[in-house]
């Protein structure tokens, strides 16, 4: 019995090279006054910065821009907000990576309202927001994150009472996502790396979730044949690779669009409480607990073929042997030594990178969240999860 399920509308997606063109004539259907945001060095992830400011004077549209230096808090998004509100702002666009995204959804849904952000994010404030914003089209330059489709915009504070939450409204889904796979191909390899592993993580995720559906399926599946195709030879080649680059700009767009319908896993679990007690990157923690979360969910279900994920991991092994003709427990021993593979082909890194403490350790297996992951973990076992990627010395 195919199970009942419901799907949010999607922004206008304009994919393909060189589409970045077109957004002069997509701002013009909302007005002319533009607010920008983008890397402080807009050049840092793409080598057409100076096109897109010269293509807007170039229509005639008045441009303000604003910079988002790292991932955004709501002193950062209150301040900007702050600054444009009652100044005619009718449209804001994003060019960048998954926190300038997030940043130019918060700001567009922030300009229309009485309160700062802090109010309305889940688990945080004590006001629910009423949906209004400016219009807001996303840019992406890197594959990772997918906000160029989602309806929500991840906030964040480092700290003794650091969170990291979302700001999350259906009516914040994008207007529109020009996804230009030429944007991505002066992306850094570090920035490739990080942002690809997430784009994996989430399509994995969001495929063994226990809200999974039919169509997040089918769209999962065909993100992962992309990421097994595409991720690594965009961080080995992603100076020139152009069909890499579009691979995996597709397969970071569908990852946003199944992490919205069929939620996310232990990893993104874990991610919430280390951007809320470290400063390591999201698409960095994602890429290096990846493996160890994985590998020892299979350990959990190998042996158990009834279980609901037994049958999604064996089709997912199986997408990304190497092999034919083996019996399950060889495909899903496999694909734990894949993800392994994976991490260290991208060069993630292992969290001794950020002297992680053991009171640090203790904190963000108290706060993680197994959310809609297949199977569920002793704290002990968490905090085994974590140990497997810091280098024994």
């Amino acid at each position: 019995m195919i199970p009942s399920f419901q799907f949010l509308p999607l922004p206008k997606i304009i994919f393909g090279a060189g589409k970045r063109n077109v957004l002069p004539e997509e701002i013009k259907e909302y007005g002319s006054t533009v607010l920008l945001i983008t890397r402080p060095t807009v050049t840092a992830t793409s080598s057409h910065g100076d096109e897109i400011f010269a293509l807007l004077k170039e229509h005639g549209l008045t441009c303000h821009h604003e910079t988002i230096g790292k991932e955004p808090s709501p002193i950062i998004i209150d301040e900007i907000t702050d600054k444009y509100k009652g100044r005619g702002i009718d449209v804001v666009v994003s060019v960048g990576g998954g926190s300038v995204m997030d940043a130019g959804k918060a700001v567009s849904a922030l300009l229309l309202v009485e309160y700062g952000s802090r109010h309305y994010l889940e688990g945080v404030g004590d006001m629910e927001h009423p949906g209004t914003k400016v219009p807001f089209i996303a840019l992406p330059t890197t594959s990772g994150t997918g906000s160029e489709v989602t309806k929500n915009a991840v906030l964040s504070e480092v700290g003794e009472h650091g969170f990291k939450k979302s700001l999350r409204h259906n009516n914040f889904i994008p207007n529109k996502a020009i996804v230009d796979p030429e944007m991505m191909l002066t992306c850094p390899p570090d920035l490739t790396s990080a942002s690809g592993m997430d784009a994996f993580t989430q399509l994995l995720e969001s495929y063994l979730s226990k809200q999974a559906n039919p169509l997040t399926d089918a769209i999962a599946l065909q993100g992962l044949k992309l990421i097994k195709k595409h991720l690594i030879r965009s961080f080995l080649e992603g100076d020139q690779n152009l069909d890499a680059r579009a691979g995996m700009a597709l397969a970071a767009m569908f990852s946003g669009i199944t992490l919205a319908h069929a939620g996310l896993g232990l990893v993104h679990g874990f991610a919430s409480p280390f951007g809320a007690h470290t400063n390591i990157p999201h698409g960095e923690v994602c890429g290096t607990l990846m493996s160890p979360v994985n590998a020892m969910t299979i350990d959990k279900i190998i042996d158990d073929r009834e279980h609901v994920s037994f049958s999604k991991y064996l089709i997912v092994s199986k997408i990304f042997a190497d092999f034919k003709f083996k019996d399950d427990r060889e495909y899903l021993l496999s694909f734990k030594e894949k993800l392994e593979h994976f991490s260290h082909a991208v060069e993630i890194p292992h969290l001794d990178a950020y002297e992680i403490t053991d009171d640090v350790i203790e904190k963000i297996v108290a706060e993680t969240s197994h959310k809609n992951h297949p199977v569920t973990f002793s704290k002990e076992e968490l905090k085994e999860i974590i140990k497997r990627r810091i280098k024994k010395s």
